[in-house]
């Protein structure tokens, strides 16, 4: 019983780290969002799964929505050891794949369900399953509905101010400014466009936040 209690707590304890570890997009270094408080790994993995819901709630999914809730809580595990790695911080998919998998393993430890819930995560990554599919779609539409409402709150810092950026440097990025883009999220929008191609329902999603100010639905 006490190993038990004890896999239980130390789990609990490293996962938990995540409340306390900021979302590298908006930090100095990448759109440096201009909020006293900015967004923790923890609260967007609350709203991937919040999304997650919602989606399946409006559409006819016909997807196993608990296992999709499981891949979305888990799949930032790696994080708590190697931190939030974006695809501009000079690290290739595979060698970030390599190193957030051997760390997933480290935060799992002896958990009895520990080969379970890597096999999800491997899953998530890999994308060949609707759920896996529809839980990343889920996980990178959440950041392109923060990036949205950080603009609309005025957190976003104009494009002409982002000499810092590591993001901005991105040759993308500067092709994207060239064709007309005005502002931090006209960047996101365009660059996430096409990963949702596959499916009509988060297309529709992005293209109504990107019309819409989202500060209207504050209480």
């Amino acid at each position: 019983m006490s190993k038990r209690l004890e896999n239980v707590l130390r789990f609990y304890a490293m996962a938990a780290q995540l409340k306390y570890r900021i979302r590298s997009g908006w930090d100095n270094l990448h759109w440096n969002i201009s909020n006293q408080r900015r967004e923790s790994i923890a609260e967007h993995i609350y709203s991937a799964c919040i999304l997650a819901i919602a989606m399946d709630s409006e559409f006819n999914t016909n997807l196993d929505i608990q296992k999709v809730i499981i891949m979305l809580v888990l799949h930032e595990l790696g994080e708590v050891k190697i931190g939030d790695i974006t695809p501009f911080d000079g690290i290739t998919s595979e060698d970030k794949a390599k190193i957030e998998h051997e760390a997933m393993k480290h935060v799992l430890g002896d958990l009895a369900k520990a080969d379970e819930y890597y096999d999800l995560l491997v899953e998530f990554d890999e994308r060949k399953t609707r759920e896996s599919i529809f839980a990343h779609h889920c996980d990178k539409l959440d950041a392109d509905l923060q990036a949205k409402i950080y603009q609309d709150m005025g957190c976003q810092n104009p494009l002409d101010e982002q000499e810092n950026n590591i993001v901005f440097k991105n040759a993308r990025v500067q092709q994207m400014i060239k064709e007309g883009a005005k502002s931090a999220f006209d960047i996101w929008y365009q660059w996430d466009k096409s990963l949702y191609s596959d499916d009509e329902n988060f297309s529709n999603l992005l293209d109504y936040i990107k019309e819409i100010d989202t500060q209207n639905f504050n209480i």
